[in-house]
């Protein structure tokens, strides 16, 4: 068993094998997200997240998650109300931040990654099209203990405060959506409570400006980051491959519709071995290729700056700059050339890296 005080007088973080818990010795005001006794204003002494047991199987948990609620509750003695989550992450890897201002405290406690190391593993963008069907990992759930008494609507606005500062660490760390490709915002499966001792005056705001915001974000954002990158798949140093297969542009897509360009003079094979060597061992080349990618998602987010001229021509021009080959030398014309099914500076780019790169020289 693992304990660590956190901000609040009586208030204690326990790790119980596959349950985390947050214990007071006073009741809490929660509002949740939370399976279990979520929603509304509720009184709890206990917040549990409770771990998925291997073998428990996606389609149990959906048919019975009661059942694994009431099987923690029962292990630790519980008794009163409480408000339990459900995660598939693994509950060891949490990760706590603390902060205190005089009189006002948070905790936040973050879990996001499984004990295999994966993370964010159904990573979505909000308002895009999401076809999901089993569930079995990617869940960031996130606790907010506030040592302070703010009111219902001030509670309310914490959740949503610390919501924007869990979304700024995922945008840190290059996460993407697993439907798209695009900058994630959280997983499918996220869980929040927001819980209050009731100490002091009552605090009206809790927006990100105010000081109980700034408190919340700042141990969110923190908590959070570190939860996640305890997975090797969403560490900060994770290598450039990765991260371009995120964005959905794999080695594999790439060779293909660069076999387009025959002046390359390579096939898929020859192309995929070339791509993972230039990306992973030449930093000038992959430092060009993730700035191209950079330049393509500002341009299908409607951000291309006015004063930088047309994409298409700009996209040539720069391509011929960095890479020194021009966009004669790669023998398409306009037309061939739109029909490369890659974000149009990646393939600029990499069509004059590839004609001008001798791979050989790259190991």
């Amino acid at each position: 068993m693992k304990r660590q005080e956190l901000e609040g007088k009586g208030i204690q973080l326990l790790l119980v094998e596959n349950i985390l818990a947050v214990f007071s010795e006073s009741p809490l005001q929660t509002v949740s997200s939370a399976f279990h006794n979520g929603g509304g204003i509720k009184p709890a002494k206990v917040i549990l997240n409770i771990e998925v047991p291997k073998g428990y199987g996606d389609l149990k948990l959906h048919m019975d998650p009661e059942g694994l609620i009431t099987d923690a509750a029962k292990r630790l003695k519980l008794q009163g109300e409480f408000v339990a989550m459900i995660t598939a992450a693994c509950v060891k890897n949490f990760a706590v931040a603390s902060k205190r201002d005089g009189k006002l405290g948070v905790s936040v406690v973050a879990t996001a990654a499984d004990d295999e190391g994966n993370t964010c593993d159904h990573a979505e963008t909000a308002g895009e099209e999401i076809r999901a069907e089993v569930i079995e990992k990617g869940t960031i759930n996130v606790i907010v203990v506030i040592d302070g008494n703010p009111t219902p609507s001030t509670l309310v606005s914490s959740i949503i405060t610390a919501t924007e500062a869990k979304t700024a660490a995922i945008t840190e760390l290059d996460i993407r959506s697993v439907y798209s490709g695009a900058p994630a915002t959280g997983t499918i499966t996220d869980a929040i409570v927001c819980a209050q001792t009731g100490a002091g005056e009552p605090i009206l705001f809790g927006g990100p400006a105010s000081k109980l915001g700034q408190l919340v974000g700042y141990c969110t954002r923190k908590a959070v980051r570190e939860a996640i990158t305890k997975g090797r798949e969403c560490s900060p140093f994770r290598p450039l491959l990765e991260r371009l297969s995120a964005r959905q542009l794999t080695v594999e897509k790439m060779a293909l519709e660069l076999t387009k360009v025959k002046s390359i003079g390579k096939n898929k094979d020859e192309l995929e071995r070339t791509l993972s060597v230039m990306i992973g061992h030449d930093p000038v080349s992959a430092s060009i290729i993730l700035a191209a990618t950079k330049l393509d998602e500002d341009k299908e987010n409607g951000l291309f700056p006015p004063e930088l001229g047309n994409f298409r021509e700009l996209a040539n021009r720069f391509a011929e700059r960095v890479t020194g080959c021009s966009f004669k030398k790669i023998s398409l014309s306009e037309e061939d050339f739109g029909q490369i099914d890659l974000p149009l500076f990646l393939k600029h780019v990499l069509a004059g890296l590839l004609i001008k790169t001798d791979v050989t020289n790259l190991n």
